[in-house]
């Protein structure tokens, strides 16, 4: 099941994965900054899709943290399941986004 939900989970982890790798290393934070001739590394293409990553990112991982809830915690709890199993394979959630960023 939860090799399952990381299918879907890989979009808000590629998005924190792009913002991580793009964005964060980047000189500017700005579209001010691009005038200031000492910094070197700015790309004003990452610049300007960084606050649409960003919303992307709040949006899908509330609901991938919605859908790891009812999945490792609720459904176990109302069927009287142990809580520590589920949640243990809750780490197999990004298995298919690092299997895909391996492959890419």
């Amino acid at each position: 099941m939860n090799l399952g939900l990381g299918v879907p989970a890989g979009v808000p982890l590629y998005l924190a994965w792009w913002l991580l790798t793009k964005y964060m290393p980047m000189d500017c934070k700005r579209p001010e900054d691009l005038t200031k001739p000492e910094l070197t590394n700015c790309n004003y293409t990452t610049l300007d899709h960084a606050s649409g990553i960003m919303f992307l990112l709040a949006v899908t991982g509330i609901f991938t943290l919605a859908f790891v809830a009812m999945i490792d915690v609720i459904i176990p709890l109302q069927r009287g399941r142990r809580l520590a199993a589920w949640l243990g394979a809750a780490t197999l959630i990004p298995v298919p986004f690092a299997i895909f960023l391996a492959l890419a």
